[in-house]
């Protein structure tokens, strides 16, 4: 009775792994024990497959929920339908109200069927399924074992499951590492430290009356961002996207597994939100690369199943991947705080449990991964260098971009209350090796056209960089000439304007080094402060392309492993 208690309430099974031994693991990537002892079985290559009760009844309730989705999703625009048609009239809601009775009574219902099917499990049929399935009964015997006791050994045997991540054991814990029981300096259980955005109107009073007058906008603002905004923003956290993207991830999900020896886990951060990640080992192969982690920041669509993290596996490196709040496996919804709090939790996971030293560490980041990026940069400083790939210095033009131009008030604030996403003001506070990747057919973070090369607001997080660690340099002429340089639609252009203006690169290394030499490394620079026009032009010109490199594809195209190039540094 125990077991059929534990396969009724336990979690749904995806797929069985295929056994890993040393002839079918890849040269390239360090081995990794083999599979569980299992049922007889010539190949693991396989979804796991339920018996017809089960299959039946997953089915059901999967339909449900799409269907629950679906209607939640579509409510304000039946209820703007309805009001257009005149149905909300009192004359009109009465009888109405007798056909939405029925459907909340209908939907009631289901809700007590399922949970009656719960509370007797002996009725509840995709329990009965599991119990006469051998392979699921195997399944729940470690997963009842690694909760009870997480030995390596347990875990080895459970990693060769892809189930229900909710069930999954959390493996660290974001208080975990010594030094934050010891510091205070560390996030608390409210969440890490953000940069706050200024107030709007500054110099205004603070009154009661003034705090009145806000409330109506502040509530709008509110309500804005947790309904349609977070949604736009971040659409991967669309339960009906993710449902439609179950099969890829899977699919992603295994060859990882499988083909890279990529190890999940569970991480729980500050705020209590599950973090779903994936760890692919390189240290133990000959390439020097695979000593250095990549931590990958996905966009907002992104999963690390099918994300940007094939672009630095291909290039040999050590890869964590990671889910964004409410993505796939992670729990959670995607705001700024928590999107913060889950980075830090990555990064004390790769430095407390993988191993890795922050001098080691690479953040790379693609689209709206670049807010997390630049906060553990800023927060993290160490860290070796950073890689920004179709980014962006700031949200706030970009939402203006596609709501429509009488929102503008409405959508500056709320956007900087609750989704504020100022990507260049932290990139500014970190000191390391930054590269930026432009896309040259860049749709999505452009204000105009794709064509409109100018409008891409990678070049406004570029010379927000360069502006802050070099002002001298980027001056009226320096900032002149690199705005000239960035409108280059070709590298046939790029190289001309280069050699218009005769850089000398020996130079212009020869008085950089100079200038840290004497002065140190720490940002900003007074560098070209008794220098001529000339050579604050050639300096200007040399950092540019030094710190930002062209890709001609769009915003969604991957990455090629080729184009994956460490930042340039003195």
């Amino acid at each position: 009775m125990a077991k059929l208690l534990s396969c009724v309430l336990g979690p749904r099974l995806y797929k069985i792994y295929r056994e890993r031994d040393s002839e079918r693991a890849p040269a390239s990537v360090p081995e990794t024990p083999t599979a569980v002892t299992a049922p007889h079985s010539s190949s693991w290559d396989t979804y796991y497959q339920p018996r017809a009760l089960e299959k039946h009844a997953d089915s059901i309730l999967a339909l449900a929920s799409v269907f629950w989705s679906i209607s939640y999703y579509s409510s304000p625009f039946a209820f703007f339908y309805l009001y257009r048609k005149g149905y909300l009239s009192l004359s009109k809601v009465v009888p109405f109200s007798h056909y939405a009775g029925t459907l909340l009574l209908l939907l009631a219902g289901v809700a007590c069927l399922r949970v009656f099917l719960a509370l007797f499990p002996v009725l509840f049929l995709p329990g009965i399924g599991r119990w006469t399935n051998p392979q699921y009964r195997q399944f729940i015997t470690i997963l009842e074992a690694t909760h009870r006791n997480q030995s390596s050994e347990n875990k080895r045997q459970l990693a060769n499951y892809n189930f229900d991540f909710r069930s999954w054991p959390v493996d660290f814990h974001w208080e975990e590492p010594s030094s934050r029981k010891e510091s205070r300096g560390g996030p608390s259980r409210r969440g890490v430290a953000l940069l706050r955005p200024e107030p709007l109107h500054r110099g205004t009073a603070d009154t009661l009356l003034n705090r009145v007058k806000k409330l109506p906008c502040q509530i709008t603002s509110y309500l804005v961002a947790h309904t349609l905004g977070r949604r736009m923003l971040y659409p991967g956290s669309v339960y009906l996207l993710q449902k439609a993207l179950m099969p890829v991830l899977l699919q992603g999900q295994a060859r990882l597994v499988e083909e890279c020896n990529g190890r999940r886990a569970k991480l729980l951060a500050c705020d209590g939100n599950e973090i779903d990640t994936m760890f692919v080992d390189r240290r133990g192969t000959a390439e020097p690369q695979g000593q250095k982690l990549v931590i990958c920041c996905e966009g907002n669509a992104g999963f690390y199943e099918v994300g940007c993290v094939s672009t630095p596996l291909e290039a040999g490196y050590s890869v964590l991947g990671w889910n964004h709040p409410g993505f796939a496996g992670s729990t959670g919804v995607p705001f700024p705080q928590n999107e913060a709090n889950a980075m830090d939790v990555v990064v004390q996971f790769a430095i407390h449990r993988l191993g890795f030293q922050p001098q080691d560490i690479i953040i790379y980041a693609w689209s709206i991964g670049g807010f997390t990026a630049t906060w553990a940069a800023m927060s993290y400083p160490d860290v070796s260098a950073m890689i920004l790939d179709a980014s962006f210095d700031d949200l706030v033009p970009l939402a203006l971009k596609v709501m429509p131009d009488s929102w503008r008030g409405l959508v500056t604030r709320t956007v900087r209350q609750h989704l504020n996403l100022n990507n260049a003001e932290q990139l500014c506070r970190y000191q390391g090796p930054v590269l930026l990747i432009r896309r040259t057919k860049d749709e999505i973070i452009t204000t105009t056209v794709p064509e409109d090369i100018m409008s891409n607001r990678g070049n406004d997080l570029l010379l927000k960089l360069l502006q802050h660690r070099y002002p001298r340099v980027m001056a009226e002429e320096g900032l002149r000439v690199v705005r000239q340089w960035l409108e280059a639609s070709s590298q046939l252009e790029e190289a001309s304007i280069y050699s218009r203006w005769e850089v000398e690169e020996d130079w212009c290394l020869s008085v950089l080094r100079s200038y840290q030499a004497e002065h140190g490394p720490d940002f900003p620079w007074s560098v070209g402060e008794d220098m001529s026009a000339d050579g604050r032009r050639q300096l200007a010109l040399f950092l540019a392309r030094k710190h930002l490199h062209n890709f001609e594809a769009t915003h969604c195209t991957p990455l090629p492993a080729q184009n994956f190039q460490m930042p340039w540094h003195l």
